[in-house]
C-alpha cells in the first residue's frame, strides 16, 4: 500500500489535534513542567513519543495505564519492557511496602541473599551474580571485568546493537567496514573506534575475522538485535559465535535485557548456549532500578584473582545503591512469584495469538509486511520477511507513517514503544485488547488513501 506523504502529512495534522482537543489536562501539566525542567520532562527521552505534548500519567496497573485525562489505554510497550510482567505486580508491591518499613539501603546485603542467588541460577543457569542499578551499569561492569581478566583491550559489537548508554556500544559501521563514533552522541571526546570493533549481524565470518587478531576481550550482543526492529538470530549464528569466542579465548556476553521474552531465562537458555557472562535488567524487579549480571565459576575465579592482584582502591565497578535493600527485595519477588513459567506461558499464548490476528490483517490487505515474534515480543515491519541485519532492518522503517500508526493508535487507547513498532504481551494483556489492536490496524490501514 503506497499513501503520498501529503495524505499521511495531513493526517497526521488531524491526529495532533485531535491529541490535543482530548488531552488538556496534559496539555497544560507539559506547559508548568517546562520551568523547570528541560523540555518539560525528567528525561529527554520521552520527547520521542508520538504526542505533540507528553501524556501524563494518573496510573498503570497491569496490562492498563489512565492518563491525568482520565483516557485508559491498552499499553503494548510496557515501560519499553520495564512492566514485562505487568505494571505494580501484586507480589513485588507487598515487598516494596514492607521492606521500606524496614530499611531501603544499608550498603550490607540482607538475609534473603543465598534465596535469591539460588532462584538466579536456576532461573538463568548461571551460578555467579552480582546486582546493579540497571542494565547500562551492568553492561558497563561486566565490560569492565572481561578487560581486565584477559588482558586485552577491544570488544566487540554488532551493528545496530542496544545495551544501555555504555560509551563502548555507541558506535556505527562505515560502508568500508570501520567503526565509526556514533555522530548523535553528546559531549563525546574519545574516538571509540580505538576499543571497539562493530560488524554486522548474522554474519560469523566476520565475528570470526575479527576475532582471530587475538585483541578482542569480549563479544557482547543481545541474542537478537531488538532496538533497531526486531532482527532474530539466524540458524547456527550464536552457535558459531559461541565457538569462535571459545577458539579465541573471548569472552562471550550475552544482554538478555529485552529478549526476556523469549521465555525463562532468555532467549540464550531457550538456544542453549553458555555464555561467560549475562546480563538482564528493566524486568527482572518488576520495573524498579535493579539489574543483574551473571557468570561461570571459571569466571568468578579469574574476576577474584584479578581483584586481589590489583592495588586498593576504587575499581570502577559498583555504586553505592548497587544491590540496595529496597531493589533486593523485588528482585526476590518478581523472581519467586512474577517470573513464572505460568506466566512466561500465558505471554506466549497472548504474543502468538496477536501475531496470528496482525498477520492476517496484513495478509487481507495483501502488503508485504511481516510481524517477526521472540516469545512475547513482536515486531510490526514493513518488510516481506525479518530483517537479517541492523541495515535491512532501517530500510524497513518508514518515519511518517510510523509516526502516524503511532498517534493515531494513542488517540484510540493503544499504546506502542515509541522508538519503533515493537508490541510486548504481559501475563495481564487479556484477549480483548489483544483483538482491538489488531482491529484497529485494520480500521488504519482503510483510512489511508492510496497515491
Amino acid at each position: 500500500m503506497k499513501t503520498s506523504p501529503e495524505t499521511l502529512q495531513a493526517l497526521h495534522a488531524a491526529e495532533v489535534q485531535r491529541y490535543l482537543d482530548t488531552h488538556p489536562r496534559s496539555v497544560a501539566l507539559a506547559d508548568e513542567a517546562t520551568r523547570h525542567w528541560l523540555y518539560g520532562l525528567p528525561m529527554h527521552w520521552m520527547r520521542d513519543w508520538p504526542a505533540p505534548r507528553p501524556l501524563f500519567v494518573a496510573e498503570a496497573r497491569g496490562a492498563r495505564l489512565r492518563c491525568v485525562d482520565g483516557h485508559v489505554y491498552d499499553d503494548f510497550c510496557l515501560g519499553d519492557t520495564g512492566a514485562m510482567f505487568g505494571h505494580g505486580p501484586a507480589p513485588v508491591a507487598q515487598a516494596l511496602a514492607l521492606q521500606a518499613g524496614r530499611g531501603l539501603t544499608a550498603m550490607l546485603p540482607p538475609g534473603t541473599l543465598p534465596d535469591i542467588g539460588r532462584r538466579l541460577a536456576a532461573l538463568f543457569g548461571l551460578p555467579r551474580w552480582q546486582v546493579t542499578l540497571s542494565a547500562t551499569d551492568a553492561n558497563r561492569f561486566v565490560l569492565r571485568w572481561a578487560r581486565a581478566i584477559t588482558g586485552r583491550p577491544k570488544l566487540l559489537v554488532f551493528e545496530g546493537c542496544y545495551h544501555g548508554t555504555v560509551d563502548d556500544t555507541l558506535v556505527d559501521r562505515a560502508d568500508d567496514g570501520r567503526t565509526l563514533t556514533r555522530a548523535s552522541l553528546l559531549g563525546q571526546v574519545q574516538d571509540l573506534a580505538i576499543g571497539t570493533v562493530v560488524v554486522p549481524f548474522n554474519d560469523a565470518a566476520a565475528v570470526e575475522a575479527a576475532l582471530a587478531g587475538g585483541d578482542i576481550a569480549a563479544v557482547l550482543t543481545e541474542p537478537a538485535l531488538t532496538n533497531c526492529g526486531l532482527v532474530p538470530p539466524l540458524p547456527g549464528f550464536l552457535e558459531a559465535v559461541q565457538a569462535a569466542c571459545r577458539r579465541h579465548g573471548t569472552l562471550l556476553v550475552l544482554d538478555e535485557t529485552h529478549t526476556l521474552s523469549s521465555g525463562p531465562g532468555g532467549l540464550g537458555r531457550r538456544l542453549g548456549l553458555q555464555p561467560d557472562f549475562l546480563v538482564a535488567g528493566k524486568a527482572v524487579a518488576g520495573g524498579m532500578p535493579c539489574a543483574v549480571y551473571g557468570f561461570t565459576d571459571a569466571v568468578a575465579e579469574r574476576m577474584a584473582r584479578t581483584k586481589e592482584a590489583a592495588p586498593e582502591g576504587h575499581s570502577g565497578i559498583g555504586t553505592t545503591l548497587s544491590g540496595g535493600l529496597l531493589g533486593l527485595a523485588a528482585l526476590q519477588a518478581c523472581l519467586a512469584e512474577v517470573m513464572t513459567p505460568a506466566a512466561w506461558a500465558r505471554m506466549e499464548a497472548g504474543a502468538a495469538r496477536l501475531q496470528a490476528a496482525l498477520e492476517q490483517v496484513i495478509a487481507a490487505r495483501a502488503l508485504p509486511w511481516s510481524v517477526t515474534r521472540l516469545g512475547a515480543r513482536m515486531e510490526l515491519q514493513f518488510c516481506a520477511r525479518a530483517p537479517r541485519d541492523a541495515r535491512e532492518a532501517a530500510a524497513a522503517m518508514h518515519a511518517p507513517l510510523e509516526r502516524l500508526l503511532h498517534l493515531w493508535l494513542l488517540n484510540r487507547g493503544v499504546l506502542l514503544t515509541p522508538f519503533h513498532d515493537m508490541l510486548l504481551v504481559s501475563p495481564e494483556t487479556d484477549d480483548a485488547a489483544i483483538d482491538r489492536v489488531a482491529a484497529l490496524l485494520d480500521r488504519f490501514l482503510a483510512g489511508l488513501t492510496p497515491a
